[in-house]
């Protein structure tokens, strides 16, 4: 590791090999080998010819594949230093390996040919990892989710207890959100083609010099590698709002981390739900005892990153002139790699927290029977009124004894009093015995198990039977 420079972050200590291996430049500059090659035996296979002689031979694409990905760096870079143009410096360096094929390499093509190809080409590799990794996330949620389908927990509203739900039920609400997401990324990469081969201004004007005007033989020209097509019509560039659709997936995709990562930490200073923590992890510097969320937190600072990334190739998009203008350039060779790698760092920092979450069970009911008394006064009522009390009646004294117990918790620091208090009222006629039998906390969380069970049945379930290939990914978190 070098010292004595800067170095991403995002490299050294947050996204995946696999992920970085997609952005590297073996990886970019391999692929524009592989399109050089693709143009020119779609030129070939289409009869381009000189004085009915064949321009392009076999032994030239022959030659071209034996050197796809011995890249010779050093020729490309002392080119560029004379040329200021990383593409001709690479086709001259290409050539100067290839000498059969020198003069037909980038034959009709733009520098938006292997460039723009390629960005397409990466993108919807690094898609598939991502994709690979989101759906592993949600079967980890989906397998929470039904192991604590069961567990009753205060819900909050406005961070305030509110009526019950179960641990299960609130994972299934991350689940869901995480669910749209693959939704979003399944159909943006549905719909990504390449730029083909266009020429300067999009209207082939090369090709048809170089094919002599023949129209139906230009229609052919451009190369799939793998992809369904090509847009149909483009300026010099495809048009930047496709990187914008592809960012505003893993905008998604972070927004949904942030709000579960947000839960999580609220959830841990409650100390009812717990992130993993390694036997030998300190918390803080300064208090040693201390146990904090670094992994949920972890989570929310780069998904704001990314959320806000997502604005960059949205204002590219909008502030291209005409049929291109070069001031995308430097921002997309920043925007879109970082992007992809803040996600990939994200979704495996989700599957380690997901995977390794720990519930205290106790903590929980704690803090439920210190709320449910105030929560279960309908159905105190409801048995008082069949005792012969009125409702009318009861409803008044058991606001006056909630607001009573309210006070004696917030002002006196005691615990909540209301059962003992409508307990001793004889307007109720009701024992504290028979007033804790409702205070079971299972009796208060509606549907919620029921829910857990359809939704992941109904939902989840058919997702990852679709994707089954693709789970079982495991995180690697190097800090």
């Amino acid at each position: 590791m070098s010292t004595d420079r800067y170095t991403s972050p995002l490299s050294e200590r947050y996204a995946s090999k696999e992920m970085q291996y997609i952005f590297s430049q073996d990886m970019k500059f391999s692929t524009w080998r592989k399109l050089w090659i693709a143009l020119a035996e779609t030129e070939m296979e289409l009869g381009l010819s000189e004085n009915g002689k064949p321009v392009i031979t076999q032994d030239m694409i022959d030659e071209m594949k034996e050197h796809v990905n011995d890249i010779n760096y050093d020729v490309a870079v002392a080119r560029e230093k004379l040329v200021r143009h990383d593409v001709m410096s690479h086709v001259y360096a290409y050539g100067q390996q290839c000498p059969k094929a020198a003069g037909i390499i980038h034959l009709g093509a733009t520098s938006c040919y292997v460039g723009d190809n390629t960005d397409i080409i990466i993108m919807n590799e690094a898609l598939k990892l991502v994709h690979k990794k989101l759906v592993s996330v949600i079967a980890e949620l989906s397998n929470f989710a039904e192991k604590y389908k069961d567990q009753p927990t205060l819900a909050f509203t406005h961070f305030q207890p509110a009526q019950p739900t179960t641990v299960g039920k609130r994972a299934t609400l991350w689940t869901q959100e995480f669910l749209m997401d693959l939704e979003d990324l399944e159909y943006v990469q549905s719909t990504l083609k390449l730029l083909g081969s266009k020429g300067t201004t999009g209207t082939q004007a090369s090709f048809l010099e170089l094919f002599d005007g023949d129209q139906e033989t230009i229609d052919k020209i451009d190369p799939k590698m793998g992809f369904d097509g090509c847009y149909p019509v483009s300026g010099q560039t495809y048009s930047r709002k496709v990187d914008t659709r592809v960012l505003n997936v893993l905008a998604g995709i972070a927004a949904s981390a942030h709000k579960m990562s947000n839960d999580i930490r609220l959830l841990q200073h409650l100390k009812e739900v717990e992130e993993p923590f390694e036997k030998n992890q300190i918390g803080s510097s300064a208090m040693a005892y201390k146990r904090n969320p670094m992994r949920s937190e972890r989570i929310a600072s780069l998904s704001r990153y990314v959320m806000v990334d997502a604005l960059n190739p949205a204002i590219t998009s909008a502030t291209q002139w005409f049929e291109r203008t070069l001031d995308d350039s430097a921002n997309k060779r920043l925007s879109v790699p970082e992007g992809f790698l803040a996600i990939d760092g994200i979704l495996d920092l989700c599957l380690n927290v997901v995977d390794g979450l720990v519930v205290y069970p106790k903590v929980i009911y704690k803090h439920f029977m210190a709320e449910i008394p105030f929560m279960a006064t309908e159905n105190i009522m409801m048995d008082a009124v069949k005792e012969g009390g009125n409702r009318q009646e009861l409803h008044e004294k058991i606001r006056q004894l909630s607001m009573q117990a309210g006070k004696t918790v917030k002002e006196e620091g005691k615990d909540n009093n209301l059962v003992d208090l409508i307990a001793a009222d004889p307007a109720f006629g009701l024992t504290k015995e028979q007033i804790e039998a409702n205070l079971k906390p299972e009796l208060y969380v509606g549907r919620a198990p029921r829910q857990v069970e359809v939704f992941l049945r109904d939902v989840v379930r058919p997702v990852l039977d679709a994707h089954k290939e693709e789970l079982g990914v495991t995180a690697e978190i190097n800090v």
